[in-house]
């Protein structure tokens, strides 16, 4: 039977999947030219739009399916780190009334540092693939 631990990582990995997921379909299906061109307008490269939202969709579903979850993680991590350093930061934790804060973000960095410290093998591809070894979870054993 899964530990308490196992579930909880569970949990956060397949919500922190589906949250990114659903960002990254989001920039496809409202125009990725209208992300690259608000990528350009705050001073960062327009292509790096097609990156993020490929990062976010395809590691959104690759979360979900818990595959790679460390290395994923991370990059989720780095990601909503930049986010909040370049974009939020300024508008403060809760938005400045024109736009967003970073409380959203933050919680985003926290539950991706959390599964890029810990992993998460329970109901994973990963623990399908790679039978028997722990190869991605360091967590204690017991409940």
């Amino acid at each position: 039977m899964a530990s308490k631990y196992e579930w909880s990582a569970l949990i956060l990995r397949v919500v922190l999947g589906i949250a990114f997921f659903v960002h990254g379909l989001t920039k496809f299906q409202g125009g990725i030219e209208n992300i690259t061109g608000w990528f350009e307008s705050i001073g960062l490269p327009g292509f790096l739009a097609h990156g993020v939202a490929f990062l976010e969709t395809v590691g959104g579903i690759a979360l979900i399916a818990g595959l790679g979850t460390k290395i994923i993680s991370t990059l989720f991590a780095l990601l909503m780190a930049g986010a909040i350093l370049k974009v939020k930061l300024a508008a403060g934790f809760l938005g400045d009334g024109q736009s967003a804060g970073y409380e959203l973000d933050l919680a985003f960095l926290a539950m991706a540092v959390s599964l890029a410290i810990t992993g998460s093998k329970f109901c994973s591809l990963d623990r399908l693939i790679f039978k028997g070894r722990d190869y991605n979870n360091d967590a204690p054993k017991s409940a």
